[in-house]
């Protein structure tokens, strides 16, 4: 997320670390071994330990810009960009 802040909002690279440090996080378990039939369909599948890691951790609500997840037909975790996570939420 860095690179792609550094890339897009350069002026504002400097509060990414203050953002992140307001959330309330623990640290998840990613499986090095799964069985992908166990999980839905992404067409990335270099994106799918990201997902099976926020399914196995119970996560309520997952926050990314990367469209692969946005195919994902999955009640939970909730997956939304970050405009519309602010739109939603704050």
């Amino acid at each position: 997320m860095k690179d792609v802040i550094a890339r897009k909002f350069s002026q504002k690279k400097s509060r990414l670390d203050e953002f992140f440090q307001s959330f309330p996080f623990s640290m998840s378990y990613t499986p090095e071994h799964f069985n992908k039939a166990d999980y839905p369909d992404m067409r990335d599948v270099f994106d799918l330990p990201i997902l099976i890691s926020a399914i196995l951790e119970d996560v309520d609500l997952l926050i990314t810009g990367d469209k692969d997840f946005k195919a994902v037909d999955i009640e939970k975790p909730e997956i939304l960009t970050p405009t519309e996570y602010l739109e939603k939420y704050l």
